[in-house]
C-alpha cells in the first residue's frame, strides 16, 4: 500500500479537475494545520509536497496519484490572515464549489490542529463535509508537541465541538515528526482500496 505516489496537478478552477474519475481522499482544515506535512509523512517522501514556515502556501487543489488506484487531494487551508479578503473568498468559494461538484471523494481528513480548540473555520468546514454528505476523519495533528494529559484533553475537545465523533473511529491523531498515527492511517486507507 502507498508504493507509489506522484503530483500530477494543481487545479485552480473546477473546470481543471481530472476527468478520469479515479476515487479521492481528499485534505481539508484551516491554513498551518500540517497538510503538506502530512502528505510527506504518510507517503514516506520528503518532497512530495512543498512545506513552508509561511501558511497559506498551499493556493491550489493539489492532486496526487497513489498506486493508479486514488487520488489524495489536498485542498487550501481555510482563512490565512495575510492575504486579501478577495484572495480568501476566492478559496472559499473554490473549495466549497470542489465539495458540492466532485462525484469521486470517498473520504474526507479534516485535520485540526491537537495545540488549540476548534475554530470557527473549522466549524464551518465541518457544516460543509455535512452538507455534502461527505464521510470524514477529524485527524488532531502536531501532537508531538503534546504531553499525553494534553492529547486526552485535545480528544475531549474535539468530541465536544463535534459530538459525533468517537475515538478510534472517526477521531484519530498524527504526528508528521514522529509518524505517531501513520500506520493506522495506512490500514484504513488498506481497507478502501485492498
Amino acid at each position: 500500500m502507498l508504493d507509489e505516489s506522484k503530483f500530477i496537478k494543481s487545479v485552480f478552477t473546477i473546470n481543471e479537475l481530472p476527468k478520469d474519475n479515479l476515487p479521492e481522499i481528499i485534505l481539508c482544515g484551516r491554513s498551518n494545520v500540517g497538510k503538506s506535512s502530512f502528505i510527506n509523512s504518510l507517503f514516506n517522501r520528503r518532497d512530495l509536497a512543498k512545506t513552508s514556515s509561511t501558511p497559506g502556501k498551499t493556493r491550489s487543489i493539489n492532486y496526487y496519484l497513489i498506486d493508479k488506484k486514488f487520488y489524495m487531494v489536498d485542498l487550501p487551508g481555510f482563512g490565512y490572515a495575510k492575504i486579501s479578503k478577495t484572495e480568501r473568498e476566492y478559496w472559499a468559494k473554490l473549495i466549497k464549489e470542489f465539495l458540492s461538484k466532485s462525484k469521486n471523494i470517498w473520504l474526507a481528513f479534516h485535520l485540526v490542529d491537537s495545540r488549540h480548540k476548534p475554530t470557527e473555520l473549522d466549524f464551518k468546514l465541518n457544516t460543509l463535509l455535512h452538507q455534502y454528505d461527505i464521510p470524514f476523519i477529524v485527524l488532531l495533528s502536531k501532537i508531538d508537541k503534546l504531553k499525553q494529559f494534553e492529547i486526552a484533553a485535545a480528544k475531549r475537545n474535539a468530541v465536544e465541538s463535534f459530538p459525533e465523533l468517537s475515538p478510534e473511529d472517526n477521531l484519530l491523531t498524527y504526528s508528521s515528526v514522529k509518524n505517531f498515527g501513520r500506520n493506522e492511517i495506512l490500514r484504513r486507507l488498506s481497507k478502501i482500496f485492498n
